[in-house]
């Protein structure tokens, strides 16, 4: 963690980043609190990482559904090609497998 993180002076992403690293921390459920509040804030609700990281946390406590429709919103939020096949194929449902 960095200095600006330990002191809470951090920016739009600094925020997002700090509430992944709580939620790796102290496990996803600890997450969607600080993410909740910084929702709340409209540079974050305008930024790609937000519900990226809801979508994350969302996710990892087996909220499928929640998760796609988050990581959708990320992938028509972000100005990057990369990120944005990413996200995408994460807004996926998963493939079916056998006949």
């Amino acid at each position: 963690m960095t200095a600006a993180h330990a002191t809470g002076a951090v920016g739009t992403v600094g925020a997002v980043f700090r509430v992944e690293s709580v939620s790796m921390a102290w496990g996803p459920e600890a997450g969607p609190a600080p993410v909740d509040a910084l929702a709340g804030d409209p540079a974050p609700r305008s930024h790609h990482l937000l519900p990226s990281v809801r979508g994350d946390l969302s996710a990892r406590t087996g909220r499928t559904d929640e998760a796609r429709a988050e990581f959708a919103r990320a992938a028509g939020l972000t100005r990057n090609a990369r990120e944005r096949a990413m996200l995408t194929d994460r807004a996926e449902p998963p493939a079916r497998e056998g006949p």
